[in-house]
């Protein structure tokens, strides 16, 4: 773990040991401290010599000086170290999830994600500044202390080796008890920003559906399970403190009691005392910070854990060593494929089974089944964002398996179900199929879409800005913005996962027709629910439960395919699909 993490300090080595020199000359300047002014007090003002008193009070001003000098110097080098850190712990992660495939990705929940790059790498970044900074710090102050204090007195300075020796069983005794409530926190984090993130972005439907009060009791809850751990965790640290004044205060009477006996006697000058003040000083202080520590390092080791195993999450789908960078074609070859999304449980678990089907180049393939029939883990094989169980699947006659993934993705243009937009105009929306697009291929590929006729009716046209999510634009518009920024790849197979759902059945014709003039050498996958959406395509083919249940053009399955003639006869005649079936009509 310290190793992964160590590794994202990178370029700011450099300040990290920078603040951690400037650290250790503060502590020693400061320890250096009270043997001046011990000198002040012992050879100055009780020797009556005001020379002495100019000469040590001088060096103590240089001392205290140069002190500062490297506290403040320590403090800056360590906030841009600790800062930095954080940065590249941030950009890591990122990095990394980009490289996840979907499998990858649904291990974490969005706000699982969301948590560690805020506040569990914040976390780490104030663990980082701390020790740079206060585990430096503590442990030279309180051995350079405790060394100093021997040196002045060895009976007394052993009534601090007992204050150390009790706070160190209570500390442990905190963090122990403290530990297992901060790993539960962030897991509350987890809920409490996941009930944030689901309610911000389907407000329109909480609005709709007037269930405020609904959100509010669940968000509430989130935060009360959050409090209560909170409270937990904070009732065992706020032992801290308390434990530590007891031994301060302790500390003092049993100097004051011990050295007013040796000054008395003769064995203990005035100005050692005051110098065994500020070592004790020291040297609580010093525990102090060592509680404090712990304490973070505490919460900062369940935030290390968790942004580790992101760090450290292998995407399942890679590139292979040697791969194929050219896709011959876009024929589709399904052979004898399995898949199921558990792969310790496949053989129970069956999303798709035995499906043997082979498409050649410029197909206009249809796919039609019920909710859960396996129709989108189909055509996700394609593009390789899953892998299959059992079987091949071959693009160009090339095991998926076999490419480069960036090569073959290129080649596969994808319009899931859920269309997404981004914050930006239509330009740079429809760009993401490619940066280099020049804006006429924008408008012949919106012209293609049907999306040319909203966008030209639109103020700034293809300069109209879109807010995050599209949330300016109908559900029909979106998802023929969305067509339209596939169809920029130029791809060899392009996919339709119900992508037309939310458009009018003359717009659908008209998008179909564009695309079998248009790009008749692409191949094309179109999935629907609506039969009009698919009967002019080359084949069909009728998905349950996982398997092909048949294939063939739309009046070979009419004749052929009891449940596509059902379904059919069911959206002709009104009512009926494959999650609805049509009612029997029955006489009296």
């Amino acid at each position: 773990m310290l190793k992964t993490l160590g590794t994202q300090v990178k370029e700011f080595k450099k300040p990290s040991v920078i603040a951690a020199f400037c650290t250790v000359a503060e502590v020693v300047l400061e320890i250096s401290l009270p043997l001046v002014t011990a000198s002040i007090i012992d050879k100055g003002i009780e020797a009556g010599d005001l020379s002495k008193v100019f000469l040590y009070g001088f060096f103590m001003i240089c001392l205290a000086a140069a002190s500062l000098t490297m506290g403040v110097g320590a403090g800056r080098f360590a906030a841009v170290a600790s800062t930095g850190f954080a940065k590249n712990l941030r950009d890591a992660m990122y990095k990394n999830i980009q490289k996840y495939s979907f499998a990858n990705i649904d291990k974490f929940s969005t706000s699982g994600l969301i948590t560690r790059m805020t506040t569990d790498v914040t976390n780490m970044q104030t663990s980082y500044q701390m020790i740079l900074r206060m585990c430096l710090r503590a442990p030279i102050t309180l051995i350079s202390a405790l060394v100093m204090s021997f040196t002045i007195n060895a009976k007394i300075a052993s009534v601090f080796l007992l204050a150390i020796v009790f706070l160190a069983l209570i500390l442990g005794l905190i963090v122990k008890l403290g530990m297992k409530y901060f790993g539960e926190m962030f897991k509350r984090y987890d809920d409490l920003n996941a009930s944030i993130q689901e309610n911000v972005s389907a407000i329109r439907v909480v609005k709709a559906f007037v269930r405020e009060d609904f959100e509010k009791e669940k968000f509430g809850k989130a935060a009360n399970n959050l409090y209560n751990l909170s409270v937990k965790a904070e009732k065992i640290v706020g032992y801290n403190n308390p434990v530590m004044n007891l031994t301060v205060y302790s500390c003092m009477i049993a100097i004051s009691w011990f050295s007013a006996h040796m000054i008395v006697g003769g064995t203990m000058t005035t100005g050692n005392l005051t110098s065994l003040f500020t070592y004790c000083m020291n040297i609580l202080m010093s525990l102090m910070m060592l509680s404090m520590i712990f304490v973070m390092m505490s919460m900062s080791v369940a935030s290390a854990k968790r942004i580790v195993e992101v760090l450290k999450e292998e995407a399942d789908i890679v590139s292979p060593e040697g791969a194929c960078s050219v896709v011959r074609d876009g024929s589709v070859d399904f052979n004898h494929v399995y898949f199921s999304y558990d792969k310790k449980l496949h053989k129970n678990k069956n999303v798709l089974t035995d499906i043997d089907i082979h498409i050649k180049a410029g197909e206009t393939i249809g796919i039609i089944g019920g909710t859960g029939c396996g129709k989108t883990s189909l055509v996700n094989l394609i593009s390789r964002l899953y892998d299959v169980t059992d079987g091949s699947v071959l693009v160009g006659g090339v095991d998926v398996r076999e490419y480069d993934l960036e090569a073959l993705r290129n080649q596969v243009s994808v319009v899931l179900q859920k269309n997404e937009l981004f914050s930006g105009t239509i330009l740079e929306n429809l760009r993401w199929g490619d940066e280099l697009a020049t804006e006429e291929e924008c408008k012949r590929a919106c012209k293609m879409a049907c999306a040319d006729d909203f966008i030209e009716r639109m103020p700034n046209k293809y300069e109209t800005y879109i807010e995050q999510g599209g949330t300016n634009v109908s559900g029909g518009q979106k998802q023929r913005l969305c067509i339209a920024r596939a169809l920029l790849k130029k791809p060899k197979i392009l996919i339709l996962d119900d992508s037309t759902s939310a458009v009018d059945t003359a717009t659908d014709a008209r998008i179909r027709k564009a695309f079998r003039e248009e790009i008749p050498n692409t191949t094309k996958f179109i999935i629907a629910q609506r039969i009009s959406s698919i009967q002019d395509a080359d084949r069909i083919i009728v998905m349950e439960h996982g398997r092909i249940h048949g294939v063939g053009t739309h009046e070979e399955l009419l004749e052929t395919n009891e449940i596509y003639r059902s379904v059919y006869e069911g959206q002709t005649q009104g009512g009926g699909d494959f999650d609805e079936p049509k009612e029997e009509k029955g006489g009296e």
